[in-house]
């Protein structure tokens, strides 16, 4: 696999991410809000766009449901809610970025995703960590964990990463290795993730470039972003920091993708060819 986007865009990405580095807690948060929530979020906006007209009532329905059940978990029990979030988007990482890879290969790449920013930066995690609400009785065995978790996943990546040649596996897993873990894992979800599957479901949707693709799915985008953005201005009244409101806003529309989405994306991939130029917005209408 190869790095395909455009050169300046990589070379935008990452000197951003090199100056971000640098700065302040508030500096890498707003970092890690563009990158994830306004890049990596386009990945997501499609999932409307898989459905049938005809279920799209079931599918809007179960995706609030969860979403709300999320948002409401994580305002009563931060400290349980947070480490599973993280389980359940190793696990969709794994599933995703490795479909045809062994278990191993599936485990290592979701487990590698969310645990190597602790490698190098346990200490900055921890706090990362601590202010997203994971209780301070927990936290060291959590971030002990993933120090070992992120370490040897990372090792036998770049082994494999170098034995293949792969360009995307090598620069996405040395970005969350190397860089503070707000900017590690926008980086890192960005090269391994968010890109090759918005340009996977890109093709999927019959859309010919990027442009397409978005005039497909704005709706849904802005509704996306609208909604990360309310929860996380709710939430700042308790967390001045912002972590927890940017893990809250994400999880809160993560869950739905990671949960609700699989199950009506094998059950519409035959459907999807058929409509896929057909914009969200004239979807919409006539459902």
């Amino acid at each position: 696999m190869t790095l395909r986007a455009p050169a300046w865009g990589w070379s935008a990405l990452l000197g951003a991410a090199t100056a971000a580095s640098f700065g302040s807690l508030p500096v890498q948060l707003a970092f890690a809000i563009v990158a994830i929530g306004m890049v990596g979020m386009a990945h997501g906006a499609s999932d409307l766009a898989i459905v049938p007209n005809e279920r799209h009532a079931v599918f809007l329905v179960l995706y609030g449901l969860v979403a709300t059940v999320c948002l409401l978990w994580w305002l009563a029990e931060p400290a349980v809610a947070l480490p599973a979030f993280l389980i359940a988007s190793a696990i969709h990482f794994g599933l995703e970025d490795a479909p045809g890879g062994t278990v191993i290969e599936k485990i290592a790449r979701g487990a590698s995703l969310v645990a190597t920013p602790a490698a190098l930066h346990s200490v900055a995690l921890a706090d990362i960590l601590r202010l997203g609400g994971i209780s301070p009785q927990t936290l060291p065995a959590i971030v002990g964990t993933m120090v070992v978790v992120g370490a040897v996943t990372a090792g036998g990546l770049m082994f494999v990463a170098f034995a293949h040649g792969d360009r995307r596996l090598l620069a996405g897993t040395t970005a969350l290795l190397i860089l503070p873990p707000l900017i590690g894992f926008s980086v890192g979800f960005l090269i391994l993730h968010a890109v090759p599957q918005t340009d996977e479901r890109r093709r999927q949707l019959g859309c010919a470039d990027y442009r397409a693709y978005l005039r497909a799915t704005w709706p849904i985008l802005l509704a996306a972003v609208m909604l990360a953005g309310l929860v996380g201005v709710l939430l700042l009244r308790r967390d001045p920091s912002g972590v927890r409101s940017l893990f809250a806003a994400i999880a809160a529309l993560a869950m739905p993708h990671l949960l609700v989405t699989p199950w009506f994306d094998r059950r519409a991939a035959s459907a999807v060819r058929s409509r896929a130029t057909v914009p969200i917005a004239d979807r919409l209408g006539a459902s």
